[in-house]
């Protein structure tokens, strides 16, 4: 407890810092700097710096310095055009920086966004706090029978009891096993003067995949979007969604113009294939058409949309 006070007073301190710049600001990003927004049972986003907002996406596409010449709707009405359009480079010059605390089995799936520059808590060098993630029974669902990678359908009662217990269980034996390995406690006492305890490196081993791990994350304005059209999709795995949902709301704070094109152009939009258009094509002149060549998903997804 005292190491988190000791982190919060640090926070705490820098939050009340105040710079001159002559740099692009954001006054309702400034305002979140280094705030904390839980996720999750033990976890958290905090923005941690930032380059750039609207005007610099538009001054690096027009490459001028011509900030304020251009009325805010020309601003609006580019930018919609270069998303649109998937013109990616300029939204490359904008960058953002992320202090994530996460489950580690989050983390991996995190990690397959190789835009990104990361900096990981190391276990071999510190000791992982004793802080793992436990689901909320109504987040316990039985694997999906019709997608390998996602869950769906009810669980009784009886059997979320169960798991949550064989999970949990599980959690904290991993953690006794650290302690043992380590012949450290929680306080970074030794359990027993007379014995060396295992590498930090090794003991780490015998952790469970829900450990919570911390890193510093930066990643440029284009391939942020990229991560959010994926993990704040509903079929992303929850865990990770919520994360996105979060730094959606860091998004529309930070690049307002870019967060509602990116609505506008890429969440709420649609992709179809040449068939799906044929498709589409035999709906609107009334004629039998057949959706053989569609895939299941793309079927669906036109029919929803289009209630047909």
């Amino acid at each position: 407890m005292k190491k988190k006070s000791q982190n919060q007073r640090e926070i705490d301190e820098v939050r009340k810092n105040n710079f001159s710049t002559k740099r692009a600001t954001v006054k309702n990003l400034e305002k979140i700097l280094y705030k904390s927004f839980k996720v999750l049972d033990h976890g958290f986003v905090r923005v941690i710096d930032y380059m750039g907002d609207d005007s610099s996406v538009v001054q690096a596409a027009r490459v001028s310095y011509g900030k304020g010449t251009k009325k805010l709707n020309q601003d609006k009405n580019l930018i919609n055009y270069l998303i649109s359009h998937r013109h990616s480079t300029p939204f490359e010059m904008n960058e953002i920086k992320f202090h994530v605390k996460l489950p580690i089995f989050v983390a991996r799936q995190w990690i397959r966004h190789r835009t990104a520059n990361v900096n990981e808590y190391s276990a071999r060098y510190s000791i992982l706090d004793r802080e793992f993630y436990m689901p909320k029974q109504k987040d316990l669902s039985p694997q999906s029978k019709t997608n390998n990678q996602g869950r769906s359908g009810e669980l009784s009662s009886d059997e979320k009891k169960k798991y949550s217990k064989i999970l949990r269980e599980n959690s904290e034996m991993g953690f006794e096993n650290y302690s043992k390995l380590l012949n450290e406690d929680e306080g970074g006492q030794a359990i027993d003067e007379n014995k060396n305890g295992l590498a930090r490196e090794l003991s780490r081993i015998t952790l469970p995949l829900n450990t919570y791990t911390q890193w510093y994350w930066k990643i440029d304005l284009h391939n942020f979007m990229h991560f959010l059209s994926l993990r704040f999709d509903s079929h992303a795995q929850y865990e990770i969604r919520v994360y996105a949902e979060i730094m959606m709301e860091i998004l529309k704070k930070w690049v307002p113009l870019t967060y509602d094109a990116f609505l506008q152009n890429r969440l709420n939009a649609l992709t179809i294939s040449s068939d799906g258009i044929d498709f589409i094509k035999s709906l609107i002149h009334g004629k039998s058409k057949s959706s053989a060549k569609i895939s299941k998903r793309e079927l669906e997804t036109i029919k929803k949309i289009f209630n047909c």
